[in-house]
């Protein structure tokens, strides 16, 4: 099995933080700012000291309230098998599934008010039930897709290569690969069997199906990001100013100089005619801190000991207020990316159980938020120009061009090139 490079280089001043935060660290860090720092203690302008909504929920109480997951009947599983044989039987690639022709006319419904529940209810859903050892790898990716059209229509690239060609890939896997690939060339814990800290990925919808589960451990945890905003807003209000203030993203050498993006973290968008007040937290934790074969990079600035404080911040808070789903094969999970963090428990695999997900990045036509402007050219590598002709499903798991250390150090872009460049 592969480890953890021991290489921890990064920008000069870099404080003392890593990807698995660290709860002693953490309080070191609170009690030494408070006691040599000067500490704005108000809210940015603007900025609401509470949000009330559905969507603001905790793990100990939402079970309560909200019934989070959905059992297909023997119906609803009868008219996926007759979406999957018309769909097979109009020898279409698997870049044109959608809801014609992936007809759910009974279920289609229940999928969009799903995506309601989704986009303006809670935030997430778990759709149960699907019989995956009846099907192959490729039907199982199909009934998927297609079930996915009709909760959120457009589907998000997540790499712009296969096979070292161009192409939309539109699906990912999640599965440990460090039993056989180079430690360098794991840049994300959705390749080992290693804790994921909470975080978002990049798009509006993030869609969850297991196929096998580990031998044990590999829960799936979800945490509202506006609970955790509540909290800080209310007891920490600087720590929302420091999120909302610029960061340099590391891009890993995947775009051209200067090789990070400055943007915010968190965005205020105050109520209007698109929508009620809303705030998104939009980040990944290894983009300032590293992992494995990306360490942060040398040549960009150090974050500060505020947004380390901060990013602490953020992972316990969201970890206190955390739901763990019991994520079991058959399940899709659909994510709401803007109002809530995902993280994933340690775990170990064995020969005959070795907990295996695939992943779509979604979007919704008729009830997707407005993209806050920072975060555009980002949306817009993740949905720009996605054809059906050129969406690439791939059926068997292998490391993201956007996760790998060595294709990163070895093949970084051009500038021209980085409008095709995701991470996640």
């Amino acid at each position: 099995m592969a480890t953890a490079a021991a290489n921890r280089t990064g920008p000069p001043g870099q404080p003392d933080i890593a990807y698995t935060p660290n709860w002693d660290t953490y309080q070191e860090r609170i009690k030494r700012r408070q006691e040599t720092e000067k500490i704005n203690g108000t809210l940015p302008d603007g900025f609401p000291q509470r949000l009330e909504s559905s969507l603001a929920w905790t793990g100990a109480t939402v079970t309560d309230q909200y019934d989070w997951s959905y059992e297909l009947n023997q119906s609803e599983l009868e008219e996926i098998q007759e979406a999957l044989d018309y769909f097979k039987s109009q020898n279409k690639s698997l870049g044109e599934i959608s809801q014609l022709t992936f007809p759910l006319p009974k279920l289609h419904p229940r999928l969009r008010s799903i995506s309601a529940d989704v986009h303006n209810g809670h935030g997430f859903k778990v759709v149960r039930g699907i019989p995956i050892d009846k099907y192959t790898r490729e039907e199982n990716v199909i009934i998927y897709a297609g079930i996915a059209s009709h909760v959120a229509n457009i589907r998000g690239r997540q790499d712009h290569e296969h096979n070292g060609r161009p192409a939309d890939v539109v699906l990912a896997h999640v599965k440990d690969l460090s039993t056989h690939a180079d430690a360098r060339s794991i840049g994300s814990p959705a390749y080992t069997t290693e804790k994921q800290v909470f975080h978002t990925d990049a798009g509006d919808v993030i869609a969850l199906f297991a196929l096998a589960a580990a031998d044990e451990g590999g829960e799936s945890f979800l945490s509202s990001s506006w609970t955790v905003y509540n909290e800080l807003a209310a007891t920490r209000p600087d720590l929302i100013r420091t999120l909302a203030e610029p960061w340099d993203v590391d891009e890993f050498g995947k775009t051209g100089p200067p090789g990070y993006t400055p943007r915010p973290l968190l965005y205020h968008q105050p109520a209007g005619e698109k929508g009620p007040e809303r705030v998104i937290i939009q980040y990944a934790r290894r983009s300032f801190t590293g992992y494995w074969g990306l360490p942060r990079s040398a040549d960009i600035p150090a974050i500060t000991e505020a947004q380390a404080e901060a990013l602490d911040a953020v992972h316990f808070t969201a970890e206190k207020h955390a739901l763990a789903l019991e994520f079991r094969p058959g399940d899709i999970q659909f994510v709401n990316n803007l109002s809530i963090f995902h993280a994933r428990g340690g775990f170990r695999d064995s020969l005959e159980k070795q907990r295996h997900l695939i992943r779509l990045w979604l979007r919704d036509e008729e009830l997707h938020w407005d993209t806050p402007a920072a975060l555009q050219s980002r949306w817009d590598r993740v949905y720009g120009n996605v054809t059906a002709e050129n969406q690439v499903f791939p059926l068997e798991p292998s490391i993201r061009s956007a996760s790998s250390g060595i294709k990163a150090k070895k093949d970084a872009l051009p500038l021209s090139s980085a409008a095709v460049a995701i991470s996640a």
